[in-house]
């Protein structure tokens, strides 16, 4: 469930145009020339679905422009930007995808919201179109009830390395979202993908997808992670004292060739608390006892503040206290797509052999 916001400090000052000596129209022209070394790529790959402009690291803070197939989307995470900053990002649009159609999503506020705007209000906003990343087809919509895009962008990386490693294996994916990386896992040859996810609306993005493509092997579980995970890794699911949990769907112990795991920063349920800066072993050890000899956890960590040494540190020590101590663990950075100057992008991607 990783993020495309660009997970910067609020306590921050926001960078605006006017701070900088360049205009908007200019810092979006030179993120998009840096980019040629990649287009060829992305065209070989079959995929229409990047990254224009990372503003955090291009010249605006909490800014980004993102292409979906037919589907521009812009969003703001800071600061709304004024009517003629969004001139001047339609006026390089005009100039360099002239086909394509541009929304933009105001998520300035305290709460993240997309924020409500006349300037929004057209129908192709929530219109579903098709993209392709890795050759996969993808529904997306630039509008819609919740408040992310259907495809996390930065996780493109992790997509690839699912895909180039599932060929016949039983494949977890957790926190799934829209089912990315089990469309990824089903791609590649996987013999049965299994999502979870708590969030119908998602997982019904993820059932379209899948007959978007024809996968046959995928299985939806709309739960609560916690019960999932620990029913698969035959823990117990605690009760607190005087609390009655909600129902849950029932499984019964099994592991798994690779089990992915991707929580958001931090939530709260009946079962527990997902908090990726102080508690991510509770997710990893369940998620560890899942996972087969010889298989495969791949772990994501998106928040900024997180040392990436000292969290894979914490993952091989939770892996012996668990008694199941890793074989290897390996680092996978986002594309170069979402640039980071110092070689540490906010989202961790880490393959933990068994």
């Amino acid at each position: 469930m990783t993020t495309t916001q660009e997970n910067t400090q609020h306590t921050q000052k926001p960078t605006t145009v006017e701070d900088s000596s360049d205009s908007l129209i200019n810092l979006l022209h030179r993120a998009w020339q840096t980019r040629d070394e990649f287009k060829q790529q992305w065209q070989q790959e079959h995929t229409n679905c990047y990254r224009i402009f990372h503003g955090t690291n291009e010249g605006l803070l909490g800014t980004t422009l993102d292409r979906y197939g037919s589907l521009l989307i812009l969003q703001t995470f800071h600061h709304s930007l004024s009517d003629n900053e969004l001139q001047q990002v339609q006026s390089f649009v005009d100039d360099t995808f002239p086909s394509l159609h541009l929304t933009y999503n105001d998520r300035s506020d305290n709460n993240s919201r997309i924020q409500a705007s006349p300037k929004n209000a057209d129908n192709l906003d929530r219109r579903s179109v098709e993209a392709l990343e890795l050759g996969i087809k993808y529904c997306i919509q630039g509008r819609h009830s919740g408040q992310d895009p259907w495809l996390f962008l930065d996780l493109r990386a992790g997509r690839r390395y699912v895909k180039a490693h599932s060929k016949d294996k039983t494949v977890l994916n957790l926190f799934s979202y829209t089912c990315g990386i089990g469309s990824a896992a089903a791609a590649g040859g996987a013999k049965r993908v299994v999502n979870v996810d708590f969030a119908e609306s998602s997982l019904a993005v993820g059932k379209e997808n899948a007959q978007l493509n024809n996968f046959q092997q995928i299985e939806f579980i709309q739960s609560d992670v916690f019960p999932a995970i620990k029913q698969f890794a035959n823990m117990p699911i605690s009760v607190r004292r005087g609390k009655k949990l909600p129902k849950y769907p029932k499984h019964k112990p099994e592991q798994f060739d690779l089990v992915f795991l991707d929580p958001p920063r931090w939530a709260k349920s009946a079962f527990g608390t997902v908090d990726l800066v102080r508690d991510y072993q509770a997710l990893f050890k369940p998620s560890l006892l899942a996972t087969k000899d010889g298989g495969q956890l791949i772990c994501c960590n998106n928040v900024a503040q997180v040392d990436r040494e000292e969290w894979l540190e914490s993952l091989k020590r939770c892996a012996i206290k668990a008694g199941r101590p890793l074989k290897s663990i390996e680092v996978i950075l986002p594309d170069a797509d979402f640039p980071s100057p110092d070689g540490n992008p906010p989202l961790k991607i880490a393959i933990c052999q068994l």
